[in-house]
């Protein structure tokens, strides 16, 4: 068994964006991750578990993981709470492939 803590990091809180993210990279272990936060557990794995622990900025999360790569699976979590995740598209991003394809026609 590994545990790790992490902080919520994001304006928005562990939104769907986010805790999307998080699912999906804990969906690559096959370790059984669970999030432990405010007597709440949520299994990493269900978009609606993590969804569940209405975590808002600056929440303390604590990681565990039991499993033959759970180091793997916690590390990887730490790093993407370390990561900024956009609450949207890159405006300057979406702009330019919209003009790469032809579709931007000015104006912001």
């Amino acid at each position: 068994m590994r545990k790790t803590q992490v902080t919520v990091q994001w304006d928005q809180g562990l939104h769907a964006r986010p805790a999307t993210r998080l699912v999906q990279l804990a969906r690559n272990y096959h370790s059984t991750i669970l999030i432990h936060t405010k007597g709440k557990v949520a299994d990493a794995k269900s978009i609606m578990s993590v969804m569940l622990l209405c975590a808002t900025v600056g929440t303390l999360l604590e990681i565990e993981a039991v499993g033959d790569d759970e180091h793997m699976a916690t590390a990887a979590i730490e790093q993407l709470f370390e990561q900024e995740i956009s609450d949207g598209p890159d405006r300057e991003q979406a702009k330019q492939d919209l003009i790469e394809r032809g579709w931007y026609f000015g104006g912001d």
